[in-house]
Order: C-alpha cells, then structure tokens, then sequence
C-alpha cells in the first residue's frame, strides 16, 4: 500500500480525495494536513511514498514548502495539486522538484495514475500539459522574484523580516557582518526592494516563512 501525505487547507477537498483513495487497492491515505508548517513536520517525522501538496496554503507558499521538502527528503516525489492552471505553474513546481502538477478538475482515474505514476519513480505530465509541450505553446509560468534568491539568501531573508540584526544572523549562520550586509544587498536588489520593512511585508504577501 502507497502511504499518501495530502497538503490541502480545504476540509471539503481533503475529504474527497480521502473518500475516492479508500475505494482503491493499493493506495492508503495515511495523513492530511492543512498548513505548509504542518506539511514540513509530517515530512521530518515519518517515511511517505507520496506528498500531494497543494500549491494555496494558508501559512507558507506551496512552492515554498516543495523547495523546502526537496531539500529535506529530495527522494520524495511530490505531486503537486492545485486550483491553478498548468500555464500558471507547472514549470515553477517542476522547476521546484515536484515529480508531477494536476488541475484540481482531474478525473478521479487521472489523480490514481498520477499518484502511482510519480511512486514508482517516474515523473507525471498530463495528456494536455503534454501536448502544450510538443506544441511550444506552454509559457513559462508566472515567476515571482523570490525564486532567484539561493538558499543562503533566502534564509537571510526570513531573519531580516523577523527583525533579527545583521550581528545576531551573522552568529546563528557563522558569517561576518560584512558578508551578512552583503547578502542583505543581494536581496533588496533582487526583490527591487529598499528597507527592511518592505522584506518584511514581501514575506507576509508571499507567505514564504
């Protein structure tokens, strides 16, 4: 039986895909969990053959918390499931590491298939994303500025907009003042961004920690 993890903050979703999943023989939702913070916990704290995430989340952005499962369980494949079409963020959640992207309007029979297919180790793409793919016709998705920052930029990122100073991140990362700075500038310039409140605000909109 595949253990499923399913990351979706809508009670009514979450139910459906529980209901359709104990109709079959080989698929066992094991966990649901409704918060990205809640999605990272299940992760560290057991072992699942597949994480069905939804991209909305209400705490942490979902591509986010994909990069951030990635980087703790990177043999994890995720199958990423969401309101949002195929032009918006397929190739952002590929990018990301998702190992397959589904419209939340699939066929039960489609959700089954993708499920088993990303277990066994193989990436899902859709008959139509497949087809947009030979075609050219798929666009590059919408891409937000934060996906250029690298990881050591990210997390000086999350510390600026907590309000921690330059000397404190400097201590908890084992860095000089100097190249904190210096990472700071990077994030401002990246993010067209100029003060410290602003990081913080950006944070809160993009919901990334």
């Amino acid at each position: 039986m595949l253990k499923i993890l399913l990351a979706d903050d809508h009670a009514v979703v979450r139910g459906g895909i529980r209901k359709f999943l104990e109709g079959t023989s080989d698929v066992e939702l094991v966990a649901e969990v409704a918060t990205g913070e809640e999605t990272l916990a299940e992760v560290r704290k057991s072992e699942w053959d597949v994480l069905l995430l939804d991209i909305s989340l209400p705490d942490l952005n979902g591509l986010e918390v994909l990069k951030r499962v990635k980087r703790e369980r990177p043999s994890l494949p995720v199958l990423v499931f969401s309101m949002y079409s195929e032009d918006d963020f397929a190739v952002p959640a590929f990018d990301a590491g998702a190992a397959g992207y589904l419209s939340k309007d699939s066929p039960p029979a489609q959700i089954l298939t993708a499920i088993q297919t990303v277990a066994s180790g193989v990436s899902y793409v859709s008959p139509t994303l497949t087809q947009r793919l030979l075609d050219g016709t798929l666009s590059g998705g919408k891409r937000h500025l934060y996906e250029s920052l690298s990881r050591r930029e990210m997390e000086v990122l999350l510390m600026l907009s907590k309000g921690v100073s330059l000397t404190k991140i400097g201590e908890q990362l084992h860095l000089s003042v100097k190249t904190v700075s210096t990472y700071r500038s990077r994030v401002l310039e990246k993010l067209n961004l100029v003060s410290n409140a602003d990081l913080t605000r950006y944070v809160m909109q993009y919901k990334l920690g």
